[in-house]
């Protein structure tokens, strides 16, 4: 990648004055909307894939292509990880001659993340770790629906549990992220920017093109626990 990202740019300079608005109404009323059969078809190949396994599970979720997955893998070697995406473009990318070969205990899953988490805390899975890398923040005021953390999902990955882990070179958006955990969990979250310099271990490539680009890489990170929110 080249360092030719560009900052982000908006006219929201704080937290959104609706975001507490649109994180009580995702906790007030479930999503309905019918999941795709083939993310039902998805999420059962995965389902097998970490029941073989048997091991603590890892999500990626939003992997892009996959590297951030095979780095997740390799950090966790007695983990289950699988990285989620929906392009299959973006999946199909064969990086084995650059990286060698694909770790043995991660899965790429072509599905839709919405369906895919609901699925998943619909089978009671309880992830010990779960990655945001590639969070897009819709950086215009009138995109606050589109973020995450004020999605009709957002109640199932707060309910899904673990550590969860979010990365972005916006900080309101972690920041945003951070107060509707809080909203919704009452618990707090740590955030803060990364030191990085070039000998990092960078988890994902676009890590690597924000740090080159000259941009600060914020981290959130959260231990959530089943008992913090009543998603029924």
């Amino acid at each position: 990648m080249f360092a030719n990202s560009t900052p982000v740019h908006s006219t929201q300079a704080g937290l959104h004055p609706d975001l507490a608005h649109h994180v009580q109404r995702a906790l007030d009323s479930q999503w309905q909307r019918p999941i795709a059969d083939h993310t039902c078809a998805a999420f059962e190949t995965a389902q097998q894939f970490y029941q073989a396994h048997g091991g603590p599970l890892i999500l990626d979720a939003g992997c892009g292509t996959g590297r951030s997955t095979r780095q997740l893998a390799r950090y966790h070697p007695e983990a289950c990880v699988l990285g989620i995406d929906r392009s299959a473009d973006r999946l199909s990318r064969d990086y084995t001659r650059e990286l060698g070969a694909f770790p043995d205990n991660a899965l790429l899953v072509r599905a839709d993340l919405v369906d895919f988490w609901r699925l998943a805390y619909s089978a009671g899975w309880q992830p010990v770790r779960h990655f945001l890398l590639y969070p897009n923040p819709y950086p215009k005021a009138s995109q606050l629906k589109r973020r995450w953390h004020a999605h009709p999902v957002f109640p199932v990955v707060m309910a899904l549990g673990g550590v969860l882990t979010l990365r972005s070179n916006w900080q309101v958006y972690v920041d945003e992220f951070a107060c509707a955990i809080n909203l919704a969990t009452g618990r707090r979250s740590h955030v803060e920017a990364l030191s990085l310099t070039p000998e990092s271990d960078f988890i994902s490539a676009f890590e690597r093109k924000y740090f080159d680009s000259g941009h600060t890489l914020w981290q959130l990170e959260c231990a959530l626990t089943s008992i913090d929110i009543d998603y029924a």
